[in-house]
């Protein structure tokens, strides 16, 4: 996921792009590269499960599960380390030229794929993201209103009821899918929020042996929601009205599930490995396996490879899982990195005038 680099704050370093950790971390701490690429793994898998004909209740029990807090907390991580953030000159070019120049790249090329496999009229709309690219613009708008985070009285409690609001009105309209900026704004500013402390907390041995009858509550009521709702409420794209409920259930269920995200958000980070491990250098490539992905997954939709018999089966389910966890792993790796660095992380220091001299 883009720029959610681990580096020690400096004077001139903690950008946009490479938002500040704690003084007291030096480095680049392994923890956060394990976290991201683990969720990235989960995002993954989670859109391979959702061409699945007939994916079952087991399924859909999962799905639930891993939706509840796989973007959550890649947004929480985005914000705990855009602490540092400053809208100076320089760090506004980074901020440009590590989300919105990526956005526009890669919202040109998917149109082009949709327009090369079959859909030759397919639109290009700048704000109207395609599928995945929406989290590129909203990461964007968050990194915009951090000065405001770091100003106002009770930060969360404000972006909860912004959330409650988006999800209560369902005239916003589609542009930026700005009812999910608005949804998941809590999760940003959230992270702003936390400090190293509250990270050390999570990663104890009392949370990890606590995680595990969370989990397994939490998966029985997935398992129990599956038939009783629908999982569009966690796409946060959508207002109550939208999903068949009344208007004023979209304040309680976003106080409901922001709370169901923070925990299981706890309890997988309690989980994440803190030495470095053969999948650390993977994580600083998670923004190349997120943007890259897509292709892969709607490619092989429009190759029909979903219908294909064994798919259906709980064998191929599983080969369909693991297959989502190989290719997206692979999509991180150094070598895809050098190749579509142009693409990901463009340098365009030819396009920025010169600074004054002093």
């Amino acid at each position: 996921m883009p720029s959610l680099t681990s580096r020690p704050p400096g004077p001139a370093a903690a950008g946009a792009g490479a938002p500040a950790t704690a003084p007291s971390r030096p480095g680049r701490d392994p923890f956060f590269d394990n976290a991201k690429y683990l969720a990235i793994v989960l995002v993954a898998m989670g859109h391979s499960w959702e061409p699945l004909p007939g994916s079952g209740r087991v399924v859909e029990t999962f799905y639930t599960f891993v939706y509840t807090f796989h973007m959550p907390v890649f947004i929480i991580i985005a914000g705990y380390f855009s602490r540092g953030l400053e809208l100076r000159s320089d760090r506004v070019w980074k901020l440009v030229t590590s989300l919105a120049v990526p956005y526009a790249v890669f919202e040109i090329a998917y149109t082009l794929f949709e327009r090369l496999t079959g859909t030759p009229t397919f639109p290009l709309s700048p704000l109207t993201p395609y599928w995945l690219l929406w989290f590129l613009p909203a990461l964007f708008l968050w990194r915009l209103t951090t000065p405001f985070w770091q100003t106002v009285r009770l930060p969360v409690a404000v972006s909860l009821v912004i959330a409650a609001m988006g999800a209560v009105t369902s005239n916003i309209g589609g542009d930026l899918h700005l009812q999910r900026i608005l949804q998941f704004l809590p999760y940003y500013v959230l992270g702003l929020q936390l400090r190293p402390e509250h990270f050390d907390f999570v990663r104890s041995r009392a949370m990890r042996i606590v995680s595990v009858p969370v989990c397994l509550v939490a998966l029985a009521a997935a398992y129990w929601a599956v038939p009783r709702t629908t999982t569009s409420w966690f796409f946060r794209r959508y207002g109550a009205e939208q999903l068949g409920s009344p208007a004023w259930a979209g304040a309680p269920v976003t106080l409901l599930l922001f709370a169901c995200a923070l925990l299981l958000s706890a309890c997988f980070l309690a989980w994440v490995p803190n030495r470095r491990l053969w999948m650390t250098a993977l994580g600083a490539g998670t923004l190349y396996g997120y943007v890259l992905h897509g292709f892969v997954i709607k490619g092989a939709i429009k190759l029909d490879l979903f219908e294909v018999d064994i798919v259906s089966t709980p064998l191929g389910r599983l080969l369909v899982t693991a297959a989502a966890a190989v290719m997206v792993t692979a999509l991180c790796s150094p070598p895809v990195q050098r190749v579509f660095r142009y693409a990901v992380e463009p340098r365009l220091d030819w396009a920025r005038k010169p600074r004054p001299a002093p």
